[in-house]
Formats: C-alpha cells, sequence, structure tokens
C-alpha cells in the first residue's frame, strides 16, 4: 500500500476528514515546534507545549469533522492563533500574567491576528531560502550561533578558527550576507 502524503493544507484536512491517521501525525511533525518555542519562550513547560497543542488540535479536528471549519488562513497561522489564546487564558489562570482576561475586548481576535501571522510565515520562508543560498560555512556557523545558541569560544573551536575575535568577524560577515540575500528577495504581504 503506497503511503500517502500530506503536502498541502487541503491534503491535512481531507486526510482528517478521512479518519487517516497519519494527516493528524503530519500535523505535530510540522508545527508543533513553533508551538513548543512558543509557550517555552513565554513561561512555559515542554508538557505545557504539548497540553496546548493537543487542546489546538482537538479543536480543529472536531470543526472538521463537524464540517464547520472556514480556514481563511494556513493551517499553522490558525494553530497558531488558537494556542497562543489558550496559552494566555492558561497564564492568567496562573497568574504568570499581568492584565486579565476578563475584558476579552483587549484581545485581538484570531481574525485580525491572522495578517500578522501570515506575514511573519512570509518572512520566515524568505530567510529559510536565503539560508539555503548562504552556503556553507556560514549556514551552520549562524544556526549554531542564532538557532542552537553556542557560544563563540564552541564556535572558534568547531570551525577552527584562531580565536573568538576571528569568529566573530566570521560570523558578522556570514549576517551581512545573510541579510543582503533576505532583502534582496523580500517584500512585504500587502
Amino acid at each position: 500500500m503506497k503511503k500517502r502524503l500530506y503536502e498541502t493544507d487541503e491534503a491535512i484536512v481531507e486526510g482528517i476528514r478521512n479518519d487517516e491517521d497519519a494527516a493528524l501525525a503530519q500535523l505535530y511533525r510540522l508545527y508543533f515546534p513553533v508551538i513548543s518555542y512558543f509557550i517555552l519562550s513565554n513561561s512555559g513547560t515542554d508538557d505545557e507545549a504539548k497540553d496546548i497543542y493537543q487542546e489546538a488540535v482537538i479543536v480543529f479536528y472536531e470543526k472538521i469533522k463537524a464540517g464547520r471549519l472556514e480556514l481563511s488562513c494556513q493551517i499553522k497561522t490558525y494553530l497558531y492563533s488558537v494556542c497562543r489564546r489558550l496559552w494566555l487564558k492558561r497564564l492568567a489562570e496562573k497568574g504568570r500574567f499581568a492584565s486579565k482576561l476578563d475584558d476579552s475586548e483587549n484581545f485581538v481576535s484570531v481574525e485580525e491576528d491572522i495578517p500578522y501571522h501570515e506575514e511573519q510565515e512570509h518572512q520566515f520562508n524568505v530567510m529559510t531560502e536565503a539560508l539555503e543560498q548562504v552556503g556553507e560555512p556560514c549556514r551552520s556557523l549562524l544556526e549554531d550561533f542564532y538557532i542552537r545558541l553556542q557560544n563563540m569560544q564552541d564556535i572558534t573551536d568547531k570551525f577552527g578558527y584562531v580565536n573568538t575575535d576571528t569568529a566573530k568577524n566570521q560570523k558578522y560577515k556570514c549576517l551581512q550576507r545573510l541579510k543582503k540575500l533576505f532583502f534582496s528577495t523580500y517584500k512585504p504581504e500587502v
């Protein structure tokens, strides 16, 4: 039996409608890391990230199964918005968030949030392409410093630079090259 691919949002939604477990698994593979990063960066734990994401997927799943899902954005944007609202609510319940969630008019609705998240998605995609074009060793150096949060001494040792000043200089040059690639391609979505 040929394994079905879920390369588009429509394919994932159709897979969920047809009770295909692989479609739900694809949701977790694709989008959980973004949600996890958001929650961990905002006073959360890994377990809380899993709980929040599970709740959002259940909301998404139930709307699809009930035929009530009107998706006007990417699945990633939808899930991020739902998770963000759930997380803000949980923070308020735990007293880790200063404002009160009773004042619902103070919060932007998911629909108003969509253009912002779509623009962020666009920027992320352009940056990913630029990072692929920047070449080695720049790509690895920038990923080690900005994504893996390695210190300059570790980077100096890994890449065989003479000292950390040389590594910092190379990082600066790589970053400038990446910025040039990004801004040569990036056009804000209107």
